[in-house]
């Protein structure tokens, strides 16, 4: 085959440092949108992003060009670094979850993701994360999960 191609779809969550509420109604449009550019910056796709005030979702499109470990390393950095500038305070986590997503899932996806606010009035943050790692058949140490 003389072509390549990829669709390559991530479903992708972190948290703020400490889990700490640092995304208020007020920040988030404006960090949304720098994520946002950092991923076109990145050549990825943002189909959607979200969250609540301590961690973020996001559904993209990577390109086959950059490991996941490295985008998502550019990705925080970059974005941590402009929140700095807004909230001396902000850092996101050491770590992430990345999840691959069939095309047929992609609605389901962007739909929980959009709905963030309602379901966190249900789950913490902490059973949310569980949940994915289970359904995604994730084994982790309960230990260091938030380490």
């Amino acid at each position: 085959m003389a072509h390549s191609y990829t669709n390559l779809l991530c479903h992708i969550v972190y948290g703020t440092k400490e889990r700490r509420p640092l995304i208020d109604e007020r920040f988030q449009p404006r960090l949304y949108d720098y994520v946002g550019g950092t991923i076109r910056a990145l050549k990825a796709v943002c189909l959607e992003i979200g969250g609540v005030e301590d961690h973020v979702h996001i559904l993209v499109k990577i390109s086959p060009t950059i490991a996941v470990s490295d985008f998502l390393e550019k990705l925080k950095s970059n974005s941590s670094k402009w929140a700095k500038s807004v909230n001396r305070d902000f850092g996101w986590q050491g770590g992430y979850a990345a999840f691959s997503v069939s095309e047929s899932q992609v609605g389901r996806v962007r739909h929980y993701i959009q709905n963030q606010a309602e379901h966190h009035r249900k789950a913490s943050f902490e059973e949310e994360m569980i949940a994915l790692l289970q359904a995604h058949g994730v084994p982790y140490d309960p230990k260091y999960l938030w380490t």
